[in-house]
């Protein structure tokens, strides 16, 4: 009986470990309007990046860090870095919105989820060590023919991103994998507050 309940602490301190990892999503203002298309856009002005508070100081010490191991690897890294967003961020995020908000994406839809990102942790994958990545967001629900009527406003803190195999050693994928995840969250929110 005694290795039973010991047993049933130790579950019950790895769930509740794990939970207060995961993320969290909330709407801080307004209401979700009834949809089942959208547009979406994204934003990444004054984003801070791991231990950076401006992008631009983080891609310029990773691209010196990669250009001293290897002349012109930095300066591919940084072209990457950005071109990362519309091939690998944006649709990770549109795929599983729609998925799981049960919505379709309209350029010309009557309204657009703006999604700006606030902070990336990138983290790294070394095989024999890890850290996961994660973003922080914030989404606007807005009127397509008028932006500047916001519907609703929500937060999106600490979106994992990580490969279940391991295998996520590129930093664009660790990334693109917390969009994913942001994608998801923000599709079920949308579909339970609907």
């Amino acid at each position: 009986m005694k290795l039973l309940k010991t047993q049933l602490l130790l579950v019950c301190l790895v769930f509740f470990g794990l939970n207060s990892m995961a993320q969290r999503i909330k709407l801080v203002e307004g209401k979700i309007p009834a949809m089942t298309d959208v547009n979406t856009e994204f934003t990444y002005d004054n984003i801070s990046v791991g231990k950076y508070d401006k992008e631009d100081d983080y891609i310029k010490a990773k691209t010196e860090e990669y250009n001293k191991k290897e002349p012109g690897r930095g300066d591919s890294w940084a072209i990457k870095w950005k071109d990362d967003r519309e091939q690998r961020f944006q649709p990770k995020f549109d795929e599983l919105l729609t998925k799981y908000g049960e919505l379709s994406i309209n350029k010309n839809a009557k309204y657009t989820i703006i999604f700006h990102t606030q902070f990336m942790e990138p983290g790294f994958n070394i095989g024999i060590t890890r850290k996961n990545a994660y973003i922080n967001g914030e989404v606007s629900i807005v009127e397509t023919a008028n932006k500047s009527k916001v519907l609703a406003k929500l937060t999106i803190e600490k979106a994992p991103g990580n490969s279940y195999w391991g295998n996520d050693f590129d930093t664009g994928a660790r990334l693109a994998e917390t969009y994913a995840t942001a994608g998801k969250a923000l599709g079920k929110f949308i579909k339970k507050e609907q």
